[in-house]
C-alpha cells in the first residue's frame, strides 16, 4: 500500500509532515508513505528543505494521494508541464487535498460538482475555479476528500487510514498524536468530523485494488 503526499516548492510543513507522521503509525509489511515532489528537493515556506522520497510519476500509481498546500500553489497550477505530471484518478485512488491543495484538485477537474474545504486565503481562488467552498474543516464524497486549515490535516490523514485500514486504526493513530489529557476528546472530535463520510464504506475500509 503506497500513500503519496504531494509536496511542492514553498510547501506548508504542517500539511505535509503532520500527515506523514500520522499515516506512518501503521506498521505492516508493504505499507509505504512518501513525500512526493516535482524535484529532488523542495524548500518550505519557512525554509525547511526536504528530499523527495517519490516522484510525481510514482504518486500517479499510488493507492492514495494527499495534496499538500503551500505559498506557491498558484504557480503550480499555472504550470502546464507540472500539472500534466499529476495523473490522478479517483476511480482507482483515494485523493485528499489540504488548504491550497484543493485548488490543485479543482484545476485538475477532479472536484466536478463536489463542494470542498480549503483555507480562507485560498477560498476565492477555489471559487473562481467553479467549486463551492464549505465553512467546515473536512468534507468527502466517494474517493475524494478535502480539508481546510492547517490543523485539519489529522482529519485528512485519519480519513485515509479509516478507508484503507479501518476506523480503529485511524482512532489509534489519532490517539497517539493527541495532547495528553485531551486524547479521548480529540479522537472523538476527529471521528465526528470524518465519520459521516465513511457511512457508505463497508466496514470502514477500502478494498485493495
Amino acid at each position: 500500500m503506497h500513500i503519496a503526499i504531494l509536496t511542492f516548492e514553498g510547501f506548508n510543513e504542517l500539511d505535509s509532515l503532520l500527515a506523514l507522521g500520522i499515516l506512518n503509525r501503521v506498521r505492516k509489511p508493504g505499507w509505504r508513505v512518501s513525500i512526493a515532489c516535482p524535484a529532488a528537493r523542495v524548500r518550505s515556506m519557512n525554509g525547511v528543505v526536504l528530499e523527495a522520497q517519490a516522484t510525481l510519476e510514482e504518486a500517479a500509481e499510488a493507492d492514495a494521494v494527499l495534496v499538500g498546500s503551500g505559498m506557491l500553489t498558484r504557480e503550480v497550477v499555472a504550470d502546464p508541464a507540472l500539472m500534466a505530471r499529476l495523473r490522478l484518478d479517483p476511480a482507482r485512488q483515494l485523493l485528499g487535498a489540504q488548504c491550497s491543495g484543493t485548488l490543485v484538485l479543482a484545476r485538475l477537474g477532479l472536484l466536478g460538482g463536489v463542494p470542498a474545504c480549503t483555507d480562507l486565503t485560498t477560498k476565492p481562488w477555489v471559487q473562481e475555479a467553479g467549486v463551492e467552498v464549505l465553512n467546515q474543516p473536512f468534507f468527502a464524497r466517494g474517493n475524494v476528500a478535502t480539508a481546510g486549515g492547517c490543523l485539519a490535516s489529522p482529519y485528512l490523514a485519519a480519513w485515509v487510514l479509516a478507508r484503507l485500514e479501518g476506523i480503529e486504526t485511524a482512532a489509534s493513530a489519532l490517539h497517539y498524536v493527541a495532547p495528553v489529557g485531551e486524547k479521548d476528546d480529540y479522537v472523538e472530535r476527529a471521528l465526528r468530523n470524518i465519520g459521516p463520510y465513511l457511512a457508505g464504506d463497508a466496514a470502514g475500509a477500502r478494498s485493495a485494488a
